[in-house]
Order: structure tokens, then sequence, then C-alpha cells
């Protein structure tokens, strides 16, 4: 029997779509803001157990989101991940994230680590705590973020620049709970007692502590669980110990690190799967273990650094409220000048 051309032309086409698909059908696409070394492994093994092949993209992370934008809809990104919820905010204004419905996320997170919408997912956490130096300040003396901007602390308070989005997002955090003015008049009490203008990162406050420049440094809890780790850098880190503040109120600063499906994925299935593995039991120990980042998943350990930093009550406030005031945050700082 002869077959129509016009049928030979669309079975022709019909193969070539089914190749195509099933050429991608075993892949997800990542744009990362995470360091290679400290997420590869763990997309390794996801490839090992799944057959799923991950293909990784690392930058900086508003690079990355501008990225996605200008490529819109021929982005081969299926997978944002980024740290801080801010910039997790950010990718979902600019709309380059999309929504999804996963049972097994919302059910693995927190509610108030994962965004409303379910454009963003809180994948490890981490607390901002206050580092202080023992002899030179005593446990009894802290209490509250807030009073960090008492006269007694003039000149003693060593943390990071205004523009980084650490900082934005406790600022933020402290103009949801207690508002705009509230949080300006502490953010000029807190610049009144830097030790030093802001500079470097938040290892080099701790640092900065250790060698005397300052009583009191402010920073993420996995750069001092990382600096512990590190036999280079560990003894300059036991001179460091953490303070849990507002524990009789709010509760400590956490933020996270996360990930939401690119808008146009083309392969939404795979990043659905890969994000749900980084929720497993399994992923998050490797997090836990490797990055010194808290498990958002309840019952599983924190490393053995990190519990030996203590328990502590975190703030509850949803983080979407972070992404939210971020610009009143830096509108605040700079009036307060937080350079």
């Amino acid at each position: 029997m002869r077959i129509k051309p016009t049928l030979l032309v669309i079975s022709a086409l019909a193969s070539a779509l089914l190749g195509a698909a099933s050429a991608f059908a075993d892949e997800v696409n990542i744009y990362s803001a995470r360091q290679e070394e400290l997420i590869k492994p763990l997309l390794d093994k996801f490839s090992d157990q799944t057959g799923i092949k991950v293909n990784l993209i690392t930058g900086k992370p508003d690079e990355l989101i501008s990225r996605l934008a200008s490529e819109g809809r021929n982005s081969p990104a299926d997978i944002l991940i980024s740290t801080d919820v801010g910039r997790l905010y950010r990718a979902k204004q600019q709309g380059v994230l999309q929504s999804i419905d996963s049972e097994k996320l919302t059910t693995a997170i927190p509610e108030q680590l994962r965004d409303p919408a379910g454009q963003w997912y809180g994948l490890t956490m981490r607390a901002r705590p206050i580092m202080y130096i023992p002899g030179k300040v005593k446990p009894e003396e802290l209490s509250t973020y807030a009073d960090l901007a008492s006269p007694k602390w003039r000149g003693r308070i060593c943390i990071r620049s205004s523009d980084n989005i650490y900082n934005q997002s406790m600022v933020a955090g402290l103009i949801a709970h207690e508002g705009a003015a509230a949080a300006e008049q502490w953010a000029k009490g807190l610049v009144a007692n830097f030790a030093r203008p802001p500079r470097g990162g938040d290892r080099d406050q701790i640092s900065a502590a250790a060698s005397g420049v300052c009583d009191i440094a402010i920073a993420n809890t996995y750069y001092l669980g990382g600096m512990l780790a590190d036999d280079e850098q560990r003894s300059v880190a036991e001179k460091v110990k953490v303070f849990w503040p507002d524990q009789q109120g709010n509760g400590v600063h956490v933020n996270i690190s996360g990930a939401g499906v690119a808008a146009y994925a083309p392969n939404k299935d795979n990043a659905v799967r890969l994000l749900e593995y980084m929720v497993t039991e399994q992923a998050q120990q490797w997090y836990a273990e490797t990055n010194h980042e808290y498990p958002v998943v309840t019952g599983v350990q924190a490393s053995d650094l990190l519990q030996n930093m203590g328990d502590f009550k975190a703030d509850k406030l949803n983080l979407d409220k972070l992404g939210e005031l971020n610009a009143e945050a830096i509108r605040v700082m700079d009036r307060a000048g937080w350079r």
C-alpha cells in the first residue's frame, strides 16, 4: 500500500519530536548561586539514584536571575538555586519562577520556610546570631538584637555592609515585627557602635573579633561551622562563642538557601523530582554534615559542630516578608548611615 506524502511528513515529524523528547527526558538543568563544591556531590547522588543527568551552571545570584529574565521562553534552565530568600523573592517578582504543587515539599518543609504560592522552597536553614569573645563579653550582658544599639557596645561591633543581603533580610525582619521607624532607630544605634567601617564577609567579621578589632560579630552560623571544620581557621573560630538572642521574644533571625522551578522549565517533572529529593533524609543529612547548615526537615540532626553551638528558638516569620520588605530595609539602612 502506498503511503501518502503528507502522512510520511507527519510520521517523520512525530519521530523527530519523540526523539527530541527522549533525548531530554533524563536530564535537568540548574542555574545555581551556590558554589559547585557545595552542591555537586549531592546532585551526583541524585543522578546515581535516578539516572537523570544534572547539568549545572553556577554564577552570582543576581546575574543568574537577570539571565533567566533575558532568556525568557528560550531558557534551558529548569531550576534556580540561590542563597537568601531575598533573591528568591526577587526572582519571583521578575516572573522567572513558576508555582508548583508538591505534597512532598509542602509536607517536609515548614510553612514559614517556603513561598505561600509555591514558587520557592527552603532547602537548608541558616541562623544569624550574636558571636562574642569570652573574657571581653559576658553572656549575661547579651539579650536581644535591639540591645546591640545600646551605648554600652560603642565601638565594639563588627558586621558586614548594608549592601549585603543577609543584613538587608535581618533588617527586613525587624521592620516586619517592629515597623520601619523602630528599625531605623535601631540601625542608627547599631551604626554608632561599629568598631570599624563595614568590610569583608561573615568570616572576616569573625576573624576581626578573634583578633581584637571588636568584641561582637554578627554572622551566619554556617560560616562559623565551616571555619571550625577547617584546620587552618579552627584556632580563630574557637575564640568566639555563639549567643542566641531574642529567646524570650520573636527568636533568632533565620534565612534559607532554597530553590524554585524556572518559569519555562523544559524538564519540569525532573525539576520537581530533584527538589523533592533534596528534602529527603539522606540529602538533608548530607547538607547538614557537609555545609553546616540546619536541615529544614524535622527529625534530621544538625552537624555536631552546630549542635555544640546549642539549641535555639527561631523566628517563625514567613520568610516571604523578608523579600517583600527588602527595598524598605535598604532605605532604612541608608538613612541610618549604614554603609
